[in-house]
């Protein structure tokens, strides 16, 4: 005759997280997503920003050429005007697409960065102003959660309003330059600290999502 084990005996159950503690551990997981959807519109818009500066530099190229042989033989009402760049056009349209979906991306991350902000008040209500809860997970207090939410956040909002302005003005400018300058800020995106992926792998490794 087989007996089964009783509960007693089996292997014992890791707690169960509470529902607070739960949509933190989701929230992490939603960071890491949104973060890495994010570098990979990043490197889209980078290869469609060179497209557009080469195509840029090179019509300058071209024009400047066109002047000198019309200098000479042409009055200013008969000289040629800008032809329409059709593939330029493409490539302006495919990066303000880019920017979009990188406009949602941050408004998750804010949405993310609210939900973080009101656990802090249902604690602080369940508990009380002033009373230290246990953490959810291993040392990290919810307030923390919302703090290192809160500076990705805002991160992402700052090179957001960059890049907001690089699409604006990009195609637009003759300075080349101004142009390198445009896709240096867009690859390196200066307002995302250097801190910023060691923060995502804190949070994970708090939530268990990453092991030591």
């Amino acid at each position: 005759m087989v007996c089964s084990k009783s509960p007693v005996d089996g292997t014992p159950r890791r707690p169960v997280l509470s529902v607070s503690a739960r949509k933190i551990k989701d929230n992490a997981a939603d960071w890491h997503n949104l973060m890495m959807k994010w570098e990979r519109l990043n490197d889209d818009g980078f290869t469609t920003a060179n497209k557009i500066v080469n195509m840029k530099i090179g019509e300058q190229f071209q024009d400047n050429k066109l002047e000198i042989a019309c200098d000479n033989s042409a009055t200013e009402s008969e000289k040629p005007t800008p032809k329409y760049n059709e593939e330029l056009d493409n490539c302006c349209s495919k990066l303000l697409e880019t920017l979009q979906h990188m406009t949602k991306i941050q408004q998750k991350m804010e949405k993310l960065t609210s939900t973080t902000n009101a656990i802090c008040a249902l604690e602080t209500y369940h508990h009380g102003a002033g009373n230290c809860t246990a953490p959810f997970f291993h040392t990290w207090t919810t307030p923390y959660f919302y703090e290192v939410s809160l500076k990705l956040s805002e991160m992402y909002k700052k090179e957001l309003q960059l890049k907001q302005t690089i699409v604006q003005e990009i195609a637009h400018t003759a300075d080349q330059d101004l142009m390198m300058v445009f896709l240096s800020s867009w690859l390196y995106q200066p307002y995302i600290e250097n801190n910023s992926k060691l923060l995502l792998e804190a949070m994970l490794l708090e939530t268990g999502h990453r092991q030591c």
